[in-house]
């Protein structure tokens, strides 16, 4: 048999409705509005006589209005508990409510319930649905948009092939496939045993790779042995996409695939990956960003005020962009490595939370 507590009652069900319709509403409203703004943007683009309609809306928009939802979901349940909770309190329905005995603890189970609603949404959104979404909409975008932005080649890149054997480009071109000096160096322990270097390598398909004009050099003790070639066709355990990195790769990975890609990165030594980190943190970090800012919300806006619902919504609109604004600047630190990743990503949480506690300490009981 359920408590009482969570037992839900027909006002539990208005206030889910109320919350989840807010939500919606909000969501549906700003994203009509960032949707005109960037076609107004963007208008020259698409008038290109290359660019298709159906792509433009099936291709870029189709899986813009998901990415620009999970960016700003927050923000936008943050809206909705201030707007109907400060409809509820200036019609005086909460105080109607906490005087038949309820308390403020009870009346926030179903706001807890419409959060976790939306946040498991949005966490399985960002993680699992969006990210092949974005992959598509990058792509128009390098293609007809933002043309050469893509990462197509890269300098002075070396990493670790297995343990032991280290590689080194001087330059590679992802649009002709080929690396230019390159180096490949195997050791015992910190022993060198072996070097190839050649003029050129050139990419094939998965991790084969053909090696042109090369020479190798095994050592043994005070011994050397050459041996040269014009053409090799080899193994190696690396992709392009293993250094050629951009620095929106990051979201069209799924969250397995980040922390897959993480590993291996930091495995092969290949530093350049903060954003990268960033982005699977903040990705669990979100998720309880919904919990937060509703606890703010409701606080706030279960008042009457005389300022009445706009005070309310002015206060809520501060303080949500302030979050957001906090999450950039820490993530920025994370970048230039002041602080890791996963504190840079849950900082602006923990500051919050304490903000969250003492409004719900404050709220009317």
């Amino acid at each position: 048999m359920k408590p009482n507590f969570l037992r839900l009652k027909r006002i539990d069900w208005y206030i889910i409705r109320q919350f989840l319709g807010t939500f919606i509403f909000a969501m549906l409203g700003i994203i009509l509005i960032v949707v005109v703004f960037d076609v107004n943007e963007k208008i020259d683009k698409f008038m290109a006589p290359e660019v298709e309609l159906k792509d433009i809306i099936f291709t870029y928009y189709l899986n813009f209005v998901p990415y620009f939802l999970s960016m700003f979901a927050s923000l936008f349940t943050f809206i909705a508990v201030i707007y109907f909770t400060s409809k509820l309190a200036d019609r005086s329905e909460i105080i109607a409510m906490l005087s038949t005995g309820m308390s403020f603890d009870r009346l926030m189970v179903p706001y807890g319930i419409s959060a976790t609603v939306i946040a498991v949404s949005m966490f399985v959104l960002g993680a699992y649905i969006i990210p092949p979404a974005n992959e598509k909409r990058l792509n128009f975008e390098y293609t007809y948009i933002k043309k050469g932005r893509k990462v197509e080649s890269a300098h002075n890149v070396q990493l670790e092939v297995e343990p032991g054997i280290f590689a080194y480009f001087d330059t590679y071109v992802n649009t002709s496939r080929m690396g230019y000096r390159f180096s490949l160096e195997k050791f015992d322990g910190k022993t060198l045993v072996s070097r190839l270097t050649a003029n050129s390598i050139k990419y094939d398909t998965l991790y084969n790779w053909t090696i042109i004009d090369y020479i190798i050099r095994d050592f043994d003790g005070m011994y050397e042995h050459i041996s040269n070639g014009t053409r090799r066709d080899t193994t190696l355990l690396i992709v392009p996409e293993d250094f050629l990195i951009s620095e929106d790769d990051c979201e069209t990975m799924t969250s397995p695939e980040l922390s897959v890609y993480i590993n291996r990165q930091k495995k092969r030594g290949i530093g350049n990956i903060q954003s990268f980190e960033i982005e699977y943190h903040k990705r669990f970090a979100n998720v309880f960003s919904f919990f937060i800012l509703t606890v703010i919300g409701a606080s706030l806006s279960s008042y009457k005020k005389k300022g009445g619902m706009g005070l309310n919504i002015g206060v809520g609109l501060g303080l949500s962009f302030s979050y957001i604004l906090f999450m950039t600047v820490t993530s920025s630190f994370a970048v230039s490595g002041l602080v890791s990743p996963m504190v840079a990503s849950w900082i602006p949480n923990v500051l919050y939370s304490l903000i969250a506690i003492y409004l719900y300490r404050k709220a009317p009981r």
